[in-house]
């Protein structure tokens, strides 16, 4: 057994069982069970890839011709995959369009799955010799940019999603699907070695080099989706409240302000790490929009930002306070942030110091101030 097809072989089996973890975590189930089975095709890809570089023959040429065709899938997997977990919805049959790319690919392959046994012996012995496989490059040319458009407009639908999450809830860094940008630009890097070692030919870069990438993808998306949390779907716009801002200043604003302020200054609700604006809006006694409203008119930012101020100016008070000697990590958890980067950029973005840089200014000034 060479060695690309021991690589393919271990990605092959990292796959299997990663295609059984997602599908039966509990988390996120619709979208886990999409990427279970985007992850169990390609886990089968690589199992036939394994056993044709370990003996090329006839009785595996069709099923590798086929499984070539298998990327033209991947793009639109990528695409449902975070469709479903921005909307937990589940691809229906009304998403087999999203399979046309595959079934062109297909199509214009078609001949090559008719061949006869004298036939393929023939098409093995021009390959040998250095012959390459058939096609027509412009149609390539379109699959790619085919598959690659799906990648950008699931990149362009986590971003929607991100800026709607900073508007309803305080721990949208836990949700952001920051996991996802990874698993886009590793199927950008893989699709344009492809490209590469189509068009240039560079005798290191070429066809198991692409689905070693693959393996390695197989494993980079094993420990992010694995590690994920749960992640709040998007609204069905049938399902988005229907008022509407207020264009002019409600004669409310000044009292849903003093109660805002009331709520963070004496209850303090951002010390609650999940908090909503639904939540924040209830426990006001004021309608959602008109919360909204104020936060974004009176206070100058989005749910989030407004949150993360509040939380900012706890922190900065207790690492002021020389009598406080909890951990930086532990004081952030206090105030409600829910991981330590973004305590840290909040925190600098807001005082241009990071946190421990601020904690030591204050102890400087305190000893400063003592009388010698």
């Amino acid at each position: 057994m060479n060695a690309w097809s021991l690589v393919f072989l271990i990605g092959a089996a990292q796959a299997a069982l990663l295609a059984l973890a997602l599908w039966r975590r509990p988390v996120n189930v619709p979208a886990n069970r999409t990427l279970a089975v985007w992850i169990a095709v390609i886990g089968f890809d690589l199992a036939v890839k394994s056993l044709y570089f370990r003996e090329s023959s006839l009785d595996l040429l069709k099923l590798y011709r086929l499984v070539g065709l298998f990327p033209f899938l991947y793009g639109s997997a990528f695409y449902l995959y975070v469709r479903t977990l921005t909307q937990g919805r589940a691809p229906g049959l009304r998403d087999g369009i999203h399979l046309i790319g595959f079934v062109v690919a297909l199509a214009a392959n078609a001949q090559w799955f008719l061949m006869d046994r004298a036939q393929m012996q023939a098409f093995l012995a021009d390959l040998a010799a250095g012959g390459y496989w058939p096609g027509w490059p412009w149609l390539d040319v379109l699959l790619f940019a085919y598959s690659l458009s799906y990648v950008v407009a699931g990149l362009v639908r986590v971003r929607r999603y991100r800026r709607e999450l900073l508007q309803r809830r305080s721990d949208a860094d836990r949700m952001s699907l920051h996991w996802i940008d990874a698993m886009a630009v590793s199927q950008i890097v893989i699709w344009c070695i492809a490209v590469v070692q189509w068009q240039l030919h560079i005798p290191w870069i070429d066809y198991p080099l692409i689905y070693g990438a693959v393996v390695a993808w197989v494993f980079v998306v094993g420990y992010l989706s694995l590690s994920q949390v749960a992640v709040a779907a998007q609204v069905p716009p049938a399902e988005e409240p229907t008022t509407e801002l207020p264009a002019a200043d409600d004669p409310r604003f000044a009292e849903v302000e003093a109660r805002l302020t009331q709520l963070m200054g004496r209850e303090h609700l951002y010390t609650e790490p999940a908090l909503t604006i639904g939540q924040l809006a209830k426990r006001s006694g004021y309608p959602e929009y008109l919360v909204s409203a104020v936060i974004n008119r009176r206070f100058a930012g989005n749910f989030w930002d407004y949150i993360n101020r509040q939380r900012i100016e706890a922190a900065r008070a207790c690492l002021a306070d020389a009598g406080d000697t909890r951990t930086i990590l532990d004081i952030a958890y206090a105030c409600g942030f829910t991981s330590k980067s973004t305590f840290n950029a909040a925190f600098k973005k807001q005082l241009a110091l990071t946190p421990s840089m601020y904690r030591q200014a204050q102890a400087s000034t305190v000893a400063e101030s003592r009388p010698r």
